[in-house]
């Protein structure tokens, strides 16, 4: 009996991971992002965070999001520092539909680095609260829907012409970066998405650098059973700029 209880079990679970397979819909689409990051130190404690975003779908085709990310950071040491800021995004539709959906966001992050010959490593952990509007029918509703999403990411970078990254580098990138949801209005999609990347990047000065290459965006819809595998061409441009006094600078 228990062996019959237990291939009756086996069979159900395989039924369901093949039904589950099944209703699985992928959707694959091409995109281009471009992206502008700064950093400004303004003290040994205090300095400013900017991101801007635009992002095109079926590769150049028309919008899918733009994204403007400020912040204040608080270097706790040279290689880490904390940030809170605040984003706003604007979401467009798919085709054949018209309504952009604004959404705000609080952020905050911790941010460390470590750089050794041959390999320079960024991570942080993103704590975000999103306030995204209602939408209805293709129309703008009263209100906002609200969740959580923690962020974590890894990023390496190989120099391949010279040691560390200097001026006049050429090196590999490497990141991949988790999305998980929380909050009550989520059920299906705890898993939010996540974004891997391979590119080659340019050190062209100690404040500039320029990082070009492919980037896989893999992300669960609220369904559950429905995902986008964006296959995205993604170019950023990196810029840190030190207005201390040279005398407080790290050497």
């Amino acid at each position: 009996m228990n062996t019959l209880l237990k291939s009756g079990l086996l069979a159900a679970l395989c039924l369901v991971s093949s039904l589950s397979s099944a209703q699985k819909q992928v959707h694959n689409q091409s995109q281009a992002w471009l992206g502008y990051f700064n950093q400004t130190r303004l003290s040994d404690k205090w300095g400013l965070w900017l991101d801007v975003h635009a992002r095109r779908t079926d590769f150049l085709d028309r919008w899918s999001a733009q994204l403007i990310r400020p912040g204040v950071t608080y270097f706790v040491k040279d290689n880490v520092r904390l940030t809170v800021g605040y984003t706003y995004a604007r979401s467009f539709p798919a085709a054949g539909l018209h309504t952009v959906r604004p959404e705000h966001r609080l952020w905050q992050q911790i941010l460390w680095t470590s750089r050794q010959k041959r390999l320079q490593t960024q991570q942080w952990i993103r704590l975000e609260e999103r306030f995204n509007r209602k939408i209805a029918a293709d129309e703008l509703q009263e209100g906002y829907q609200f969740n959580y999403r923690f962020r974590y990411l890894l990023n390496l970078m190989v120099p391949l012409n010279h040691a560390f990254l200097d001026p006049k580098t050429l090196f590999f990138v490497f990141n991949d970066e988790v999305h998980l949801n929380a909050g009550k209005e989520i059920t299906y999609n705890v898993f939010d998405q996540n974004r891997f990347f391979v590119g080659l990047g340019y050190q062209f000065n100690k404040e500039l650098n320029l990082q070009v290459g492919y980037m896989n965006q893999f992300q669960q819809l609220p369904a559950g059973n429905q995902f986008n595998s964006n296959h995205v061409l993604r170019v950023f441009l990196f810029h840190q700029l030190d207005f201390r006094p040279k005398q407080e600078k790290a050497p």
